[in-house]
């Protein structure tokens, strides 16, 4: 794995950590920080399936663009959607890195991948990672790398508790030793809310809605728990009924019924989560707290609900939004540490 060539090749190109996230892809360089935090967006000409824009500018164009030119999300739920784009997007943000930094394009990757992924899901990021020409491939669970980001003592005899919310998946992890105690993988988070406040508008105001205004929306009122000061916020679309533009005023109390089901969901799996960890290592955590890291832990009052329904001290981590790619950025850092928390990746023999 650490080769004399990988040593002489270090020297010559730029290591990197990846949160290769279904909202965002964030890069960091040990040394020099993060360097790409942009969403993870490709448009593509169905015609020619060419790539025409990938990150930001190809966000830009959602909703906006021609029909034969398609901005696709190429990871959905926390896993790759598409194996082609994916490689491409890889591509380009690693290649983006090493012409910034003037180095050789042929790093060493660490990626953060969802806890509930299949052996085929970790062969599909690994072959992308590779086919985008990194010389090592490294793939390390989410939750670990939140939790090494979030600065919880996760090689230390005693349980951290990290809650992950991300834009496809909810990872609810106890860690102890250096490893994961216990974990659960919840296909909800901040894509599924941003559903629930479309089908809101739909159904309760006949208004059609795209995902970047329930995204907005969410983002400026959404809450889990009663705010000090209930907000109110403007939703545009198109009527259902008349097909013309349309404006309606909606509060945050609305707004909290609409995406009630996905915050349940994400409450009941953390108490499960509870409910399943070691008496001694619950013992740990009602004296550590529970950290919330991820760029949906940011809603409004959600460190209250889960604090009132587990009766445990909840926290933001610092920076929450990017903590996985910062825990990748330590791990690169110290391979101990790296060696101790990747996830293997099993190939099936090739027949003879």
């Amino acid at each position: 794995m650490f080769s004399p060539l990988n040593a002489i090749l270090s020297l010559f190109t730029r290591d990197v950590g990846i949160d290769l996230g279904t909202a965002n892809t964030l890069v960091i360089v040990p040394g020099r920080g993060i360097v790409i935090n942009e969403p993870s967006v490709v448009a593509i000409n169905k015609k020619t399936k060419r790539v025409l824009a990938i990150g930001a500018e190809a966000k830009r164009m959602v909703g906006r663009t021609p029909a034969n030119i398609v901005a696709v999300r190429p990871l959905r739920d926390g896993v790759i959607n598409d194996f082609d784009v994916t490689e491409q997007m890889l591509r380009y943000f690693i290649n983006r890195v090493h012409e910034q930094l003037g180095a050789f394009p042929h790093p060493r990757v660490v990626i953060g991948i969802p806890s509930g992924t299949t052996e085929v899901e970790k062969m599909a990021v690994h072959d992308a990672a590779r086919n985008a020409g990194a010389r090592e491939a490294h793939l390390i669970e989410q939750p670990m790398a939140s939790a090494i980001g979030a600065g919880l003592p996760v090689t230390e005899a005693t349980g951290s508790m990290i809650v992950d919310i991300g834009g496809g998946t909810t990872e609810v992890a106890v860690i102890s030793l250096g490893g994961i105690v216990l974990c659960h993988s919840l296909r909800v988070a901040g894509d599924e809310m941003d559903q629930d406040i479309i089908q809101y508008a739909r159904q309760k105001h006949n208004l059609l809605i795209g995902e970047r205004m329930a995204e907005e929306v969410k983002i400026a009122a959404g809450s889990a728990y009663p705010l000090p000061e209930e907000r109110m916020v403007t939703l545009r679309g198109r009527d259902l009924v008349s097909g013309l533009p349309r404006s309606v005023d909606v509060s945050s109390v609305e707004l909290r019924e609409a995406i009630a089901g996905s915050v349940a969901a994400i409450v009941d799996i953390v108490k499960t989560t509870i409910e399943e960890t070691p008496p001694e290592l619950v013992a740990d955590l009602m004296h550590q707290g529970i950290a919330l890291a991820g760029g949906s832990a940011l809603l409004a009052g959600l460190d209250r609900r889960l604090s009132k329904e587990t009766k445990m001290r909840v926290y933001l981590a610092d920076d929450p939004l990017t903590c996985v790619v910062r825990g990748t950025g330590e791990a690169l850092k110290e391979i101990e540490i790296l060696r101790k928390v990747e996830v293997p990746v099993q190939y099936a023999r090739a027949p003879r």
